[in-house]
């Protein structure tokens, strides 16, 4: 560990991704960057687990048929992600993973597939999300007249819309137009619709589709998820994922961090905040030692960047998340169970389903992320899938990702169910231009990063008093494994 300096131009609390790429990224610019975490491991809420420890966090003991199919399994061979995140091939977060060369530390693999859900019941229908008019004349979320509107469509949003352009508008006044206005001059059916904002757009409701000034949002949404599933060959998904989990993300940003001058210090409590002014300027703090009472030391910075969970006081709630983290064993080949289980029924080891909120009854839209040993997440013939939303019903949390479960396959009981509680979503109630105290918003229940990324230029924005600029998609410099 580098000695504390009196003063850092950056003071990062906790080591979530957001904290990380923020570090990483302020360093690389000459900041001088102190990066402080209670924990003692990398990713805080977007951590990456053994299994021993997701027992211990959850307060789970395995039942015999489970130890049993476990047990020649090591708790190493497993690295269960807290959060269901995954990234898009051409979204800003790979964007900036290039631009920074943290790839150089990590490699990724191409999610298998993009579903969408249509209905419910005991066996509603799960298809791929088309990404382009081809897909869209194949797809069987449609009709065959419904495939020509769609195709028309997606011709215009993908290949022909350009924002600078008005005479590739289609005749809309794109600063004032809403998507409402548009999916009717298209035609466009209701289930259409809701896989072209949820399953592509990838909003997390509604409200999208009667705001005034959302067209060209959408349409730019529209256009990353199609150029993501081509940059790495169509036919599987627009998303890729680090193996080995989430969990190296963060520890890449980490790196990067230290390469240029960042101090890490994991195990370290926070003891007090110093304030002058009103504005906090520094901590007090301790780094724990396991053989005695720990290193105590003080310390300021220009500005402090912190998780939620750094200052209670600050933040307010926003909704509550739930997720249902399942163990999966794989079904033996040519068994009932196998017919009916989800990735086998696709043909593909890893996959993201949305269901649309409409399409179940409710007010926010359910995500299932499946993972497995291709990712290195597992060890051979287990799978984890990993369920997530918006709590609705307090009273019953199992219900609210039930769908979620359901879809994985008829007669495909998990091992082992991590079921968390009501967890709280936070944001800042300030800017932190006034208090120096920048803070991050929760994890929310989407599985990809673009609501992540949001969050990560706010803050910067906030920070630095300007927009973060990367370099552009450097072309072969992405270590993707086939």
């Amino acid at each position: 560990m580098d000695e504390i300096a009196p003063e850092y131009d950056v003071l990062v609390l906790g080591t979530g991704l957001t904290e990380c790429v923020l570090s990483g990224v302020l360093s690389v610019q000459g900041k001088k960057v102190l990066h402080i975490d209670r924990n003692d491991h990398y990713g805080g809420e977007a951590a990456s687990l053994n299994l021993d420890a997701m027992y211990k966090k959850y307060g789970v003991t395995p039942d015999k048929q489970a130890q049993e199919a476990l047990s020649k399994t090591r708790p190493n061979d497993w690295n269960i992600d807290l959060v269901p995140k995954l990234l898009m091939a051409n979204g800003e977060l790979t964007n900036i993973l290039i631009s920074t060369d943290v790839t150089k530390y990590l490699e990724f693999k191409q999610i298998g597939g993009s579903f969408v859900q249509q209905g419910k019941g005991p066996k509603p229908r799960v298809e791929k999300v088309p990404s382009n008019k081809q897909e869209a004349l194949s797809s069987a979320l449609m009709g065959i007249f419904e495939k020509r509107r769609a195709q028309k469509f997606f011709g215009w949003a993908v290949e022909e819309y350009k924002p600078d352009d008005p005479a590739t508008h289609n005749g809309f006044d794109i600063s004032n137009a809403t998507m409402k206005e548009v999916y009717t001059k298209f035609g466009l059916e209701a289930t259409t619709q809701d896989f072209i904002g949820h399953a592509m757009a990838l909003y997390t409701t509604d409200d999208y589709v009667n705001a005034k000034g959302r067209v060209h949002e959408t349409l730019e949404r529209i256009k990353l998820y199609s150029l993501s599933m081509l940059r790495y060959g169509a036919g599987k998904s627009p998303y890729i994922y680090p193996l080995y989990g989430l969990g190296e993300l963060p520890q890449g940003f980490a790196r990067l961090s230290a390469i240029y001058g960042g101090t890490y210090m994991l195990n370290t409590d926070v003891d007090e905040f110093i304030e002058e002014g009103g504005k906090v300027v520094g901590i007090k703090a301790t780094m724990k030692h396991d053989d005695g009472p720990g290193m105590k030391f003080e310390t300021k910075a220009k500005r402090i960047l912190a998780d939620p969970s750094y200052f209670p006081g600050k933040v307010r709630v926003t909704g509550h998340l739930i997720k249902a983290i399942h163990i999966l064993r794989e079904p033996a080949q040519d068994t009932d169970e196998a017919k009916e289980f989800l990735p086998f029924r696709k043909n593909a080891d890893s996959m993201q389903l949305i269901i649309p909120q409409s399409q179940v009854g409710r007010k926010n839209d359910i995500y299932v992320a499946i993972l497995g040993a291709a990712q290195n997440v597992t060890p051979k013939g287990f799978y984890i899938a990993i369920v997530s939303t918006i709590a609705e019903n307090d009273a019953n949390p199992h219900e609210e990702v039930a769908a979620g479960k359901q879809v994985l396959g008829k007669g495909i009981e998990p091992l082992v169910t991590f079921m968390s509680p009501s967890i709280p979503l936070y944001e800042p109630i300030e800017s932190g231009e006034k208090d120096n105290v920048f803070i991050s918003k929760s994890y929310d229940a989407t599985s990809h990063f673009e609501t992540t990324t949001d969050d990560i230029k706010n803050i910067y924005r906030r920070v630095e008093g300007k927009a973060l600029v990367v370099d552009g998609l450097r072309e072969g410099t992405f270590n993707l494994e086939q």
